[in-house]
């Protein structure tokens, strides 16, 4: 198990504020996953491991799914058999994932993670040319 120490400083909290509206705006442009935009930078500017930041990004679309759901269920848009299903087949697979991901070394995760990257960039470019 990791046992790595980030001192928290108020210029951190800052920038974990600039960049995460950063990359909610691109990523509602993009229409790409914030996490695709997030963790690379919370790896570089912030420092992070590939196993934190990671951590980190799918801790932060909580709120964001919290709000999703709240307003939606607002408009009558929510099925809530289906989504309790979908809820308990996804924390399994947390579980599964942070399992795999904790028995993998760090590299292999950033590996792992720029062929997702990559993967993304090639669905973006697919998308784009076949509206053009």
């Amino acid at each position: 198990m990791m046992t790595a120490v980030l001192a928290i400083t108020t210029g951190h909290v800052a920038i974990a504020v600039v960049i995460g509206l950063a990359a909610g705006v691109m990523a509602g442009l993009f229409g790409v996953g914030g996490g695709i935009l997030f963790v690379p930078v919370l790896t570089l500017a912030l420092g992070l491991e590939q196993h934190h930041a990671q951590a980190t990004s799918l801790l932060a679309i909580l709120p964001t799914v919290a709000v999703g759901a709240w307003r939606q269920q607002r408009y009558g848009n929510v099925r809530w058999k289906p989504s309790l299903v979908l809820g308990i087949a996804g924390i399994a697979g947390i579980l599964a994932g942070g399992f795999l991901a904790e028995s993998l070394p760090g590299s292999v995760l950033r590996r792992l993670f720029g062929a997702l990257l990559l993967l993304t960039a090639a669905q973006l470019v697919w998308r784009a040319r076949k509206r053009a």
